[in-house]
């Protein structure tokens, strides 16, 4: 989806949204950039970025059967209730299309905004997602937690289905919490797509220690896709070596790729020629077509 930079516009995400649906594509998905600190280098494709919830909310009113997905959403950064009860929505307007990729943060200010420390913020993260959860399907729901408390309380109405939650991270502890609590991992957009297979392999033994089938975990590649690029990275360079890339990535583990052209600064820069950027989409759309 445009969400990052001068092409992400509502028109244009109209227009990707449904074009995809149109070509059978299975998902479109979002990313989350609270704040861009003055003079940080994290780069062109965080400096302008649409909220994805609401990007998501725009597009499921003129799409009816694609995926609507995130990834991620940084936790620490809401209160757990607030988020619960968009999410629901979400799913129910969408009528039930809805991925949830969660994450921890990074950026030291976005945690400073928010008002909270980054210490212990995977802790926080598991109660998080745990209570998300209940609030999604218990009733009445009550919680005391370390980070978060909950009185009595109805919140409703439920979504239907509960949505599956994503877990996104690169370190060993990241990975193997996503084996223990989610229903997929998410790779992230600056890791090495040709070594995938070990992460997915700490995922599915965490999943495996905690009693659960790895079988059933999806594990999402984003990929960063740089179409006409003169480059022998993955998914770089012409379509059909893209389209062999994507086939690499599956013989790794990987069960879905999503093309992530925000991340490529031809597209996703606020310097980037908006036109242009919506043309070569339309033809990598047409291009890499299921």
């Amino acid at each position: 989806m445009p969400v990052s930079g001068s092409w992400a516009t509502p028109g244009n995400m109209a227009r990707v949204a449904t074009r995809a649906e149109e070509l059978g594509y299975h998902e479109v998905w979002t990313f989350q950039r609270l704040l861009y600190p003055v003079g940080h280098t994290m780069g062109s494709s965080y400096r302008s970025v649409q909220d994805p919830i609401v990007t998501l909310s725009y597009v499921a009113g003129s799409t009816s059967r694609i995926q609507l997905g995130v990834a991620v959403l940084n936790l620490p950064f809401y209160s757990p209730a607030m988020l619960a009860k968009q999410l629901a929505s979400l799913q129910i307007v969408s009528g039930g299309r809805l991925d949830v990729g969660v994450g921890l943060g990074w950026v030291e200010e976005e945690f400073a905004a928010s008002a909270v420390p980054m210490e212990r913020r995977g802790k926080r993260a598991e109660e998080y997602v745990q209570l998300l959860r209940k609030l999604w399907t218990e009733d009445p729901v009550e919680h005391k937690g370390e980070f978060y408390a909950l009185p009595p309380v109805h919140q409703d109405p439920k979504p239907a289905p509960v949505p599956p939650i994503l877990m996104g991270g690169a370190a060993p502890v990241a990975l193997r919490r996503a084996g223990r609590l989610a229903d997929g991992w998410i790779s992230s957009s600056r890791m090495d797509l040709s070594r995938l297979h070990e992460q997915i392999s700490i995922v599915k033994e965490s999943a495996r220690e905690a009693g659960r089938d790895p079988g059933a975990l999806r594990f999402i590649c984003r990929g960063v896709t740089r179409p006409g690029s003169d480059s022998s990275a993955p998914l770089a360079g012409s379509y059909d070596k893209i389209r062999e890339d994507v086939a690499a990535l599956a013989e790794q583990g990987v069960t879905e790729v999503f093309h992530d052209l925000n991340f490529n600064p031809e597209f996703g820069s606020v310097d980037a020629d908006p036109v242009a950027s919506m043309r070569r989409a339309e033809e990598a759309l047409e291009a890499l077509k299921p």
